[in-house]
């Protein structure tokens, strides 16, 4: 759908959707007749169900837009080794319970001091360039670059190859031969480091689990391909798109920068208001009833976690940016056994990022019209490819 009621707010169909039937029948491109879930609280119902499996390889999970080169799906499709945001429990259990030690919100505390440092290094190097500058190259892809990068032991001047070739397996018109490839050379190059830090384990994430004997050399690959792809896409895009919101609403850009204390409720609002990774998805195991719709065994469910956080039902003026808003209970960061494993590392990076930037460059402003913003409509995680800006 396009996003036609702006950058920020979800396509006026999925919000009509929404307040219509928000658990709605949807029909795939390949002709399958799945379910598109729209509704707040349809969504977190669906989220804590285990009933809805985020396996891919015990029934074909659709997608509802066509893919370049991509056949109709006619088998399941087997996970990598070790991503366990696509295996339900026990398996999910197992891989995730190695990771909750090292993101816990006291570990995440003590990395704040840092995290501070880094981000005011970038803000530094930003501050020597010539503006005008692009905001992501420059500043948002960077930070949690470096973080990911130390917390997982990668080194940081490898960090080209593996944005380069996240970038593109996020996209969504990638042809298949490509995206097999980009895939290719991502677990290629992380199976080599993680068997080297098998061998020679130093003080980070990657080398405390190539520790466990027990974990595979392709479990350990998984994980650091779900970490390091997780760890800076989204923040990211975050950073960057939750600038361009902040720009385009000057009103709540200067209350906050008068009032820094309002930062961690600014954060939430932002998380909430653009919701980056806007779509998840599910397969229902069996005949399962959601907010009075019959969904089949076997139908791909199509969870819209932007349209969710924006219901009226939950949010009272939805569609509008409030830093003053409590927005505890959106679904930013899904919800149930798979919420994400590091929203505390990018609450920390997101509070650090913005107010460094409203600090240091008070007059920071577009340096082109809103409308010639390249927005990432083509990708699976939401925000700019470039943010122009001067000061």
């Amino acid at each position: 759908m396009q996003r036609d009621a702006g950058p920020f707010d979800p396509p006026s169909r999925l919000s009509q959707l929404r307040d219509t039937r928000p658990v709605s029948p949807l029909l795939f491109p390949d002709g399958h007749e799945g379910w598109l879930v729209t509704g707040h609280e349809a969504v977190r119902q669906a989220l804590v169900d285990t009933r809805f499996s985020s396996r891919l390889d015990i029934g074909i999970v659709h997608v509802p837009y066509a893919t370049p080169g991509m056949p109709a799906p006619t088998e399941p499709n087997p996970p990598m080794p070790g991503v366990f945001v696509a295996m339900d429990p026990p398996d999910h259990t197992r891989l995730r319970k190695r990771l909750t030690g090292a993101f816990t919100v006291k570990r995440m505390k003590a990395l704040e001091e840092h995290i501070a440092d880094i981000t005011e290094r970038q803000l530094d190097a930003l501050e020597r360039l010539t503006p005008p500058v692009d905001l992501v190259s420059e500043f948002a892809l960077p930070v949690p670059s470096l973080v990911i990068c130390e917390l997982l032991g990668v080194p940081y001047e490898d960090r080209e190859t593996f944005q380069a070739n996240s970038a593109r397996f996020m996209a969504r018109d990638i042809e298949l031969e490509e995206k097999a490839s980009v895939v290719g050379a991502l677990t290629g190059y992380l199976a080599g480091l993680v068997t080297r830090k098998r061998a020679e384990p130093g003080e980070d994430i990657l080398s405390d689990l190539a520790r466990q004997d027990d974990l595979t050399i392709e479990e350990l690959t998984g994980v650091a391909f779900l970490l390091l792809l997780a760890g800076h896409e989204t923040t990211a895009n975050m950073l960057s798109l939750g600038t361009f919101a902040l720009l385009e609403h000057p009103d709540q850009l200067t209350e906050l920068r008068a009032n820094p204390e309002l930062m961690p409720d600014a954060v939430e609002e932002l998380l909430r208001y653009l919701s980056v990774a806007d779509i998840f998805y599910r397969y229902a195991t069996e005949d399962i009833e959601l907010c009075g719709e019959t969904i089949s065994a076997g139908s791909t469910v199509v969870l819209a976690l932007l349209a969710a956080n924006h219901d009226p039902k939950r949010f009272a003026n939805p569609d509008t940016l409030d830093i003053h808003r409590k927005a505890r209970g959106h679904v930013a960061f899904g919800h149930g056994i798979h919420q994400c494993l590091g929203q505390q590392l990018a609450r920390i990076e997101m509070r650090a990022g913005f107010s460094g930037l409203l600090r240091r460059f008070p007059g920071l402003r577009l340096a082109v019209p809103a409308r010639e913003v390249r927005l990432k409509t083509d990708m699976n995680i939401y925000g700019v490819h470039e943010l122009p800006v001067t000061w």
